[in-house]
């Protein structure tokens, strides 16, 4: 069994910090680099993969080196498998019929961790589907997340996942579209 099932996620609004926070991971936590890179209004994102302690290890080292410019970073341990296509824009669409979705919900947060943290939360608390993780790019360096299910099961999540994120004072807002119109569907896909 895979023990590296954690993710490390760390935001920097200072793209040399990232560059340095990203060196100092590499050479001294046992993880794995999965995303590095520039996100939208000057900031820098990266993702790590690994044990938990390791990710830990990483996130405090994140905390030290990236001081001034850390926007937000999180551990999640036992990371839900959909998050990762959400976040690449590849989750299957034949699972979207526009006649199938009674709702939609949209999670909108201030940072980029936020809202996959926010993702990863909701599928785990309830039977929803993440539709898509948008992150920060053409939307000002926020975050947001997508998820369809029935109107309860979208309560459900959005009641845990804007808890988690509202200790992190990173909620911009969200709302449950209920039967959603097919044009508003097509715009989140």
């Amino acid at each position: 069994m895979d023990n590296r099932n954690a993710i490390g996620i760390i935001e920097l609004a200072s793209i040399y910090k990232g560059f340095h926070v990203q060196d100092e991971i590499l050479k001294s936590a046992n993880v794995e680099k999965l995303i590095a890179r520039t996100i939208c209004s000057g900031k820098y994102f990266i993702m790590v993969r690994g044990g938990v302690a390791d990710v830990e290890c990483a996130m405090g080292i994140a905390q030290d080196v990236g001081g001034f410019a850390l926007v937000n970073c999180t551990t999640i341990p036992n990371v839900d498998p959909r998050v990762f296509p959400a976040i690449a824009g590849t989750t299957p669409l034949q699972i979207y019929n526009a006649k199938k979705i009674d709702a939609a919900l949209i999670i909108e947060t201030f940072s980029v961790v936020s809202a996959i943290k926010a993702a990863d939360v909701a599928a785990k608390e309830a039977d929803v589907e993440i539709l898509r993780i948008h992150i920060a790019m053409a939307v000002g360096g926020k975050g947001f997340a997508v998820f369809t299910g029935s109107v309860g099961a979208l309560e459900a999540a959005s009641h845990k996942a804007i808890e988690s994120i509202k200790q992190d004072g990173m909620l911009a807002g969200f709302v449950i579209l209920k039967n959603p119109h097919p044009d508003v569907l097509l715009e989140l896909l």
